[in-house]
Formats: structure tokens, sequence, C-alpha cells
């Protein structure tokens, strides 16, 4: 899914933070909530958190859908901030949803509202450059990594 769907462009793009070790995760977090339960906000991101993160443990599925989950915690200091969707269910690929796979829980991380070029104005979805399959969250210019609020 592109990142410029007209009902996710006007969100605003964030940086997102282990809340254990302040670490730094991702640069392109977005604040979402679960389809499989509208009240549970987290963020998501469309780029692998290569370096910040990596995988714990098996693959698992919840009860209220199929998708296979797998759970991620922070490379600095071990502790899960989020889970990867490994293989979306069909009912969750058919819903509106953001086209991310990479979820980091609200209670695991702090997040900063990103700012434009400018530094005056929030940076937002439909102003990101799309992205090709080979790129990821390194991929950044340090000229973005300033303009976090």
């Amino acid at each position: 899914m592109s990142t410029s769907n007209a009902n996710f462009k006007n969100k605003c793009v964030t940086q997102v933070n282990c809340i254990f070790c302040e670490s730094l995760l991702c640069t392109r977090g977005m604040k979402a909530v679960l389809l499989a339960d509208t009240e549970i906000e987290l963020f998501s991101t469309d780029i692998p958190p290569n370096r910040t993160v990596d995988f714990v443990a098996s693959c698992y599925s919840t009860e209220s859908c199929k998708c296979k989950l797998r759970d991620i915690a922070c490379l600095k200091c071990g502790n899960v901030v989020g889970y990867h969707v490994v293989a979306p269910c069909k009912p969750c690929l058919l819903s509106c949803n953001n086209g991310h796979f990479w979820m980091f829980n609200s209670e695991a991380v702090s997040t900063l509202n990103r700012l434009d070029v400018t530094g005056l104005n929030l940076l937002l979805w439909g102003d990101l450059p799309e992205l090709d399959d080979s790129e990821n969250e390194e991929s950044e210019s340090p000229l973005e990594e300033e303009c976090i609020r």
C-alpha cells in the first residue's frame, strides 16, 4: 500500500524510541490502531527496522484473527517493543489498513512528531517520498533526522 493513501496522508510522521533505554527504533512511525480492536493504539512503520530490533520467540496468532505475528525486541536493551506481521490474514488485508507490518506497542515506546525540512511544520505521511523495495530505515538523510520535534 502506498504511504500517500488518502486515508493516511495527513497523519504525522513520528520518531519512535524504546521507552526502556531511549534508543531510537525508527524515524518513520505512524500512530495507528489495532485492526482487531480499534480501542488499542500503537505505532507502526513501513520500513523494517533492521538495525534497531530483532525477532524473539516463535510466530504466533491471536484469538481475534489468523495473522501470523512475531515479537520484536530492542537490540540495545532486549525488551520486547512490538511485533512484526509475518503473514497477514485475508480479513486484515481487506480491511482499511496503512500497509505497515512492523508494530510498536504504545506502552513500550515514546514518540516525537517530526518536522518537515523547513523545521516549522509537522511532517506528514503524504509528504514523504515513495520507497523502493530495497530501501530501509538506515537510508534516511542526516537532514531528516535533524527535523524532529
